[in-house]
This record gives C-alpha cells, sequence and structure tokens, in this order.
C-alpha cells in the first residue's frame, strides 16, 4: 500500500485559509515527506477563484501556484520521493505543449512524474479561462481528444492529430520519457472516467465514495480492463481521499467538520456523492481507526492511497497530520 500527500499549491479558500502555504513551504514539505517515507508529493491545478470562495472570502482571493512548475522544483530538491498532478484540468491546457512539459518534468526528476488529469470540478473556472474561444464547448470531448492527441505524442515518432478542439501534424517530439509507459493516471469516478482509464491510464484516481461504491467500480474497471485486452493489475487503483487524524473518533471527527474542506465538499454536492458518507469514507479518526479503514481499502483492490488531503487551519496544523500519519499510521500499515 502506498501513501502520498497533496500539497496546497491550489487550496487556499477551498480547503485552507487565505493566505496559506507558500514556495519555501512546499519544498520544505516535499523534502519532509521524503524523509518520512511517503511514496509521493502531489500538487492540484486551479487559475482562478471559484464562486463559493468569492462567496466565503470577499475581496480576498486565493493564490493558486502553477503545480508543474512547484514540482519541477521540488524535483531539484529532492532525490527519491515522486511526484504527481491530482489533478491537471486537461480542458485546460493544450495538449502539444503539455505532453512536452510532462516529459520534460519525467526526464529532469529521472522518471519520477506522475500526470493525472481530470475534468476539473468547477465549470466556472473552465468558463473564465475559456473566454471567446469556444461555442458551447463539452469539457468529456475536450478530455478525450486531449487523452488521445498526447497519447499519440508520448508513442510515436512522429505524430499527427486532427480533431475538433485540437489539431497538429507531423510534430516529433523527443526524448520521450524515462518512465515507460508515462505514468497518466485518469481522474473521475463516473463511467467515462472509468472507460478513458481503461483506454489510456497507468492508474485510476477518483474521488472518495462509500466503501460499497468503490468496491463495485474498482470490480467493474477490473472486469473492462480484461474485457479490453488489458491486465487489471496493469491500472493502479489510486483513490484520493481526504485525512484528519487525533487522538480519538470524536476528536477526528469534530477537527475535520471545523475545516474548510467541508464547504469545498458542499460546493461539490452537485455531482451526487452523498456527504452523510464523508466522514466514514475518507480516512477521519484515531490512528486505529483509520489503520481499520486502510486494511478495508486494501481488501477491495486499492494499492495506493493517493494524493491525501489533510484539511488544516495552518501551515503547521498541516506538517503535525502530515507528521502524525506518517508514524501512528503509515508505519503500521503491513507491507506485501
Amino acid at each position: 500500500m502506498k501513501f502520498s500527500v497533496c500539497l496546497s499549491t491550489g487550496f487556499e479558500g477551498v480547503m485552507y485559509p487565505i493566505p496559506f502555504a507558500g514556495p519555501d513551504d512546499f519544498i520544505r514539505q516535499a523534502k519532509r515527506c521524503e524523509e518520512l517515507g511517503y511514496h509521493s508529493v502531489w500538487g492540484n491545478d486551479h487559475i482562478t477563484t471559484q464562486n463559493y470562495v468569492r462567496d466565503l472570502f470577499p475581496g480576498t482571493p486565493p493564490n493558486f501556484y502553477d503545480p508543474l512548475i512547484v514540482l519541477a522544483a521540488i524535483a531539484g530538491a529532492t532525490s527519491k520521493i515522486k511526484i504527481g498532478t491530482a489533478i491537471t484540468v486537461l480542458p485546460m491546457h493544450d495538449p502539444v505543449y503539455l505532453a512536452k512539459q510532462a516529459v520534460t518534468l519525467d526526464q529532469m526528476s529521472g522518471g519520477r512524474f506522475i500526470m493525472a488529469v481530470g475534468l476539473g470540478a468547477y465549470r466556472e473556472e473552465f468558463e473564465a479561462w475559456a473566454g471567446n474561444r469556444f461555442q458551447n464547448p463539452r469539457r468529456g470531448d475536450m478530455m478525450d481528444e486531449g487523452l488521445e492527441a498526447m497519447h499519440r505524442l508520448f508513442n510515436e515518432a512522429r505524430a499527427s492529430f486532427d480533431g475538433k478542439y485540437y489539431s497538429y501534424k507531423d510534430v516529433e517530439m523527443f526524448p520521450k520519457s524515462i518512465a515507460q509507459p508515462f505514468p497518466i493516471y485518469i481522474g473521475g469516478h463516473n463511467t467515462e472516467a472509468m472507460e478513458r482509464a481503461v483506454k489510456y491510464g497507468q492508474g485510476w484516481l477518483p474521488g472518495w465514495q462509500p466503501l460499497h461504491v468503490m468496491e463495485d467500480r474498482i470490480a467493474t474497471l477490473k472486469r473492462r480492463a480484461a474485457e479490453a485486452g488489458r491486465a487489471p493489475g496493469s491500472i493502479e487503483i489510486a483513490p484520493q481521499l481526504s485525512c484528519t487524524i487525533d487522538k480519538t473518533m470524536e476528536l477526528a471527527e469534530k477537527r475535520y467538520m471545523e475545516s474548510g474542506l467541508v464547504a469545498h465538499r458542499v460546493s461539490l454536492a452537485y455531482t451526487g456523492r452523498d456527504l452523510s458518507h464523508q466522514v466514514t469514507a475518507n480516512l477521519v479518526g484515531s490512528p486505529e481507526v483509520i489503520l481499520e479503514k486502510i486494511e478495508k481499502l486494501r481488501s477491495i483492490g486499492v494499492e495506493h492511497v493517493s494524493a491525501l488531503m489533510f484539511p488544516a487551519n495552518s501551515v503547521a496544523e498541516l506538517d503535525e497530520q502530515i507528521e502524525w500519519f506518517a508514524r501512528e499510521v503509515m508505519a503500521k500499515v503491513p507491507q506485501d
């Protein structure tokens, strides 16, 4: 079982106060995660303020950092820990330049980069970025085109693509990545996301779900992979959960419910997830409770608890949570 941490590159206002962490914190926390034995550190991708964050923090825009540049700096300051994006909002990026950035980061980090891609949680952010360049765009179609466009660039000596949203001709993109195949993970938990993971992904990174729902979707993913001729084990099951640890279950739940992450969950209620499960379905609890939850996740096929989000009201509290989890949970998880 692998564990990794999502740094606060794009979480101000969304989960943390404004202002929160900055460049020196990202480097320091990544180096500490490497020392503590985490598999990887990840960054998330936002460019402008979400509507509900404007309502919560009027007149105080959050600081959002480009995750690829942050991760490049982290790669230069570390030697072993992997780095990843959770997630890169693919419809808001040109696939040619994104593929070039991804391969460059792979090369510069010695093959340590993982890129998880998804649609993005907030359509208003996409609309702010898109301006008037598209007429009635469908982000799912952009996602599919972007994945195919990058897949060709990652794998073909000379690649061409001609779609509704993206096109290029005779692009020779070298060097190729050190990590082969390039480790692209697909974010999202709906049927379309699972099909994309089967077609393109080296990993599947869904958000939290009640355990029985997660179990059913993992089984569906593995079945679809087998039907597509892929070894089911070739797609890493790497859900992104949140974690709040405290001495008792009651204290942990209180800490979680008083955090900014709850408003974030409410803002995403349109996705259909039942918020009454947000404590039980995430790693909220005492070390003993969290260890029990991890064993249940392992039993249904989870291999990597990726890009853990630790809600906190200060950088010091975030640091404490990362340390506490590593020492009281991660160190006690049996390794195969």
